[in-house]
């Protein structure tokens, strides 16, 4: 055989795939999935860009209350109760809408990460006792505990995007702790354990990026979930008066919903649709990362 036809065995190897490339090739394969990350990617960039494109103060009053939409060219989606341009209110509304789920999702993540691995790192007492306070705030309910925290200290999205954070993380504790759990007894965490490596870099260097793809889904689905607090504690007249948001667009315009369903409609599809390509972009990446999903 000429020399310049010899091949190694290294260059007949196949390539090795990453573990990321793996999982977004399985993603861009699910096909609600891709639907879901372009109708979400489509939404923040109605959000971000169209207040450039459309300028207008939502609280500003421009015109004769309950304007049906397409009845002034002005206004294509009509007004509110008060005469409000209810898609400059959808511009606006959206970017603090969807910050208080980006932040409530991961305030949830931190506080469930803390204490999940706390929880399933050292066991013992302290397992009993992290569970324990795990399952106190389990046990009362979500919605009341967030109106009482939200009212004792004045409705802004910031106390309630940390109302939504702290009432829901002890899903993503439970899952953390289950995680490093099984993670915490494997060969290489024993290996780093034997070589002298300290607690804290076996905790959140050796075993926390192994048990990151349930809790980057668990997370994912925690941003939609918020989105839906945020709507409920401002329907309840708790969200922040000063900061237009579609909850508060829902809210504000609830009572006369009988009248004039656009005002309530518009916001609520919106919301509707930002939750659902939140769930298929969560369902997606549980198929991407679980591996016995992925073989099937």
């Amino acid at each position: 055989m000429p020399a310049n036809q010899v091949t190694s065995p290294a260059s007949q190897a196949p390539e090795a795939i990453s573990p990321l490339r793996e999982a977004w090739t399985v993603f861009r394969r699910n096909k609600p999935a891709m639907f879901g990350l372009a109708l979400l990617c489509a939404i923040i960039a109605f959000v971000v860009y169209g207040t450039f494109l459309y300028s207008g103060d939502p609280f500003d009053i421009v015109w004769a209350p309950h304007a049906m939409p397409g009845e002034e060219a002005a206004f294509p989606l009509g007004t509110d109760y008060l005469g409000r341009d209810l898609l400059a209110g959808l511009l606006t509304g959206g970017g603090p809408t969807l910050a208080v789920g980006a932040v409530a999702a991961f305030i949830t993540v931190i506080i469930g990460i803390a204490v999940g691995a706390l929880a399933g790192y050292f066991g013992g007492w302290v397992d009993d006792l992290l569970m324990r306070i795990t399952e106190f705030f389990q046990v009362l309910p979500a919605l009341l505990f967030a109106m009482v925290l939200v009212t004792l200290f004045s409705p802004s999205l910031v106390t309630i995007a940390l109302a939504i954070g702290v009432v829901s993380w002890p899903q993503t504790a439970r899952l953390t702790r289950a995680e490093f759990l099984k993670i915490r007894e494997l060969e290489y965490v024993t290996a780093a354990r034997s070589i002298g490596a300290r607690n804290n870099r076996i905790m959140w260097k050796v075993i926390l990026p192994n048990a990151l793809p349930p809790l980057i889904v668990s997370a994912t689905l925690t941003i939609g979930v918020a989105i839906l607090f945020e709507a409920g504690l401002s329907f309840l007249g708790l969200g922040d008066p000063n900061t237009m948001s579609w909850g508060l667009m829902i809210g504000s315009n609830r009572s006369y919903i009988i009248e004039a369903w656009w005002p309530v409609t518009f916001p609520g599809v919106a919301i509707f649709l930002t939750v659902f390509a939140v769930s298929l972009v969560g369902d997606g990446l549980n198929d991407a990362f679980n591996p016995k999903l992925r073989e099937r």
